[in-house]
């Protein structure tokens, strides 16, 4: 079955009775890709579960505002990274008692213990190098190396961050994980 185009989708969800099946048709087209592009930002499965349906609850209350001034994919991306973010804020407000220095531990401890989680030692270390990342150079790593095309210019419209930024902190996380798989 080939994939729907973001244009014939669009025009499905501004038909008359379209709604439900081009809605449909986006959550089959995106729901993979964001799911993985949230689990990789929060680590649990049943938090990237719960965000993703949130995401596209949100997505779906706010389809009919999409102003197409941006690509589809761009702006439920948008989405996807300003729920993960409020999340990760939130979580860490609950979670005021795990002093900061140990939140990256909190997480490598949630990893180890997903059962959901099936790689092996080095993949395992390759995340524990990308926990130990700042969020902001965690979620631009993820975006640009799990997700290889998406481009400089499509995170910056995502993030409302300079493609320069975006490089900077690309390049500086890349270094920081290579550092920290060499001492490990």
């Amino acid at each position: 079955m080939a994939e729907t185009s973001d244009h014939d989708i669009l025009q499905l969800l501004q038909q008359e009775g379209g709604l439900n099946k081009g809605f449909d048709l986006l959550v089959h087209k995106y729901q993979q890709r964001v799911y993985w592009h949230v689990r990789r930002m929060v680590m649990s499965h049943e938090d990237a579960d719960d965000l993703v349906q949130n995401i596209f609850v949100k997505i779906f209350h706010n389809i009919t505002a999409f102003r197409q001034d941006s690509q589809l994919y761009t702006w439920i991306y948008r989405i996807a990274v300003n729920e993960t973010l409020t999340f990760l804020k939130q979580k860490q407000r609950r979670q005021v008692f795990i002093p900061l220095s140990q939140v990256d531990h909190a997480l490598t401890d949630s990893l180890e213990d997903d059962v959901f989680f099936s790689g092996d030692e080095i993949q395992k270390l390759f995340q524990r190098a990308i926990l130990r990342l700042p969020h902001k150079q965690r979620l631009v790593f993820n975006m640009k190396y799990f997700d290889d095309d998406i481009t400089f210019e499509q995170l910056s419209a995502i993030l409302g961050t300079s493609v320069g930024a975006l490089k900077a902190s690309y390049h500086i996380a890349t270094k920081k994980i290579e550092k920290f798989l060499s001492e490990n």
